[in-house]
């Protein structure tokens, strides 16, 4: 006979309204694609995606404890990347993870930057010679023995010294703002610093002191920038913080000072751009008034292929065109 309970139910679920049986079918169809999922997981499994996450590190090297930091395979190319002033190795927070799944990301903060330490002891110069060789014997730490360099500002005359120093393990430079000519000098911006050099007293300090404050860094983060909004707060508030640890801002003064010497070198970073016609990626905001655009078209009269792109942004490219310096780097190299 049949099973009156089992009847009555039937009949029951015969007259549920559709919704009912809707969701009854998206359950059945959602357990069969979980069970279809779960078979071939452990095939996708041989084929691991290398991790593009950030990982935080500290070397010694030089007697300083640099702070650096990594993302990307162990055994991939090596891109270097030489942030400026007044930022460090967190200006490169964003380009780091959409590059890392091809290039081993290396990014070190450089002495008085960031959070790079120099112990008392080590008695340290603050010079862009002492920077270039605290670089220098940072590459020799990782054991670095071939890269591709991005130079950004302070960076690019870091860069320059290290390539001069070991010129057969530079495999390509990215120079972003990262000037090497005297074309890319903008007059205006550069007239309280050749006042300085001229005359290095201490009122002619002052003017670029009040550069070193949160608000004078912070003009610089939004000086030629189309979209305000794009601009984290994160950025220009950290560097100010740092500039503003007791006695930083008087060491920064002291490197600007010394910023001349890197004008009177350029002739030597020219003549190794001849020599070794690096692969050579020039990408600039154009609305730069540091370091302006004759300055990125000035690689090609050294370096016969390289290529010069603008952005409709100012110095401090990575924190609006993040997307296209990545896009770039990853279709020239």
């Amino acid at each position: 006979m049949p099973n009156p309970t089992l009847s009555t139910e039937l009949a029951t679920r015969s007259t549920e309204p559709n919704l009912f049986g809707a969701s009854r079918r998206a359950v059945l169809a959602g357990s069969v694609l979980a069970a279809s999922l779960a078979a071939v997981r452990p095939l996708q499994a041989t084929t691991p995606r290398a991790s593009t996450a950030i990982q935080h590190k500290r070397v010694r090297a030089d007697g300083v404890d640099v702070f650096y930091r990594e993302a990307g395979p162990a055994g991939a190319p090596v891109l270097l990347l030489l942030h400026g002033f007044a930022n460090s190795s967190f200006y490169f927070r964003h380009l780091m993870p959409k590059l890392a799944d091809r290039f081993r990301m290396i990014a070190p903060d450089l002495p008085s930057f960031g959070f790079t330490e120099i112990p008392a002891e080590r008695n340290y110069r603050y010079d862009f010679a002492s920077l270039a060789q605290t670089a220098t014997a940072f590459v020799d730490t990782l054991g670095l023995k071939r890269y591709i360099m991005y130079v950004f500002d302070y960076g690019a005359p870091v860069g320059w010294e290290l390539a001069l120093a070991y010129p057969d393990r530079v495999a390509g430079i990215v120079s972003q703002n990262g000037n090497a000519y005297v074309d890319g000098l903008g007059e205006k911006a550069w007239a309280p610093l050749r006042a300085y050099w001229a005359n290095p007293s201490p009122d002619k300090r002052e003017p670029i002191r009040a550069r070193l404050s949160l608000d004078g860094v912070k003009a610089a983060y939004f000086q030629g920038v189309s979209d305000p909004f794009a601009i984290e707060p994160e950025s220009y508030t950290l560097d100010a913080a740092i500039l503003a640890r007791p006695g930083n801002a008087d060491l920064q003064i002291d490197l600007k000072l010394d910023y001349k010497r890197n004008i009177e070198r350029y002739p030597l970073y020219q003549a190794f751009f001849r020599e070794k016609q690096p692969k050579l990626l020039a990408v600039w905001g154009k609305n730069d008034l540091f370091f302006i655009p004759p300055g990125a078209e000035a690689f090609k009269r050294d370096v016969t292929k390289a290529r010069v792109v603008f952005l409709d942004t100012g110095h401090f490219a990575l924190e609006t065109h993040v997307d296209p310096i990545a896009e770039e780097i990853r279709g020239f190299f």
